[in-house]
């Protein structure tokens, strides 16, 4: 069992930044691969960014390629979302989520645990 806890989030200006933290329990989660996602009101959830076990090989979606970074910490057991050059559009709840794998496509990972999520709001 692996539970995630997200934080971070909060109110900043368009132009912005924020780090996104997500917490790990379990000594399984080195091997883990690890997403964000997110959810604007009324909209569904979509796919932000994955990274690889290793942290050799991450993945973004078009929508914030360029100004979002995925990392992770297996020692400290945390992965990170620096955001930068934030957009309103970018408001949402932001959930990190764990795939019990260790493959290198990480376009289509199943995701097997989730956090609850940190509000991020951006205003203009």
């Amino acid at each position: 069992q692996v539970q995630l806890v997200e934080s971070g989030g909060g109110l900043v200006q368009a132009g912005g930044s924020l780090r996104l933290s997500c917490a790990a329990s379990g000594r399984t989660f080195s091997t883990y691969a690890m997403g964000w996602f997110r959810q604007a009101p009324g909209k569904e959830r979509e796919f932000v960014s994955a990274i690889h076990w290793s942290g050799a090989s991450t993945y973004y979606a078009d929508s914030v390629k360029g100004r979002f970074t995925i990392s992770r910490d297996n020692a400290k057991i945390t992965v990170y979302l620096q955001m930068n050059s934030l957009k309103p559009e970018d408001t949402a709840v932001y959930y990190c989520a764990a795939a019990r794998t260790t493959a290198w496509d990480l376009k289509l990972l199943s995701y097997d645990y989730w956090g609850q999520g940190t509000q991020v709001t951006i205003s203009s």
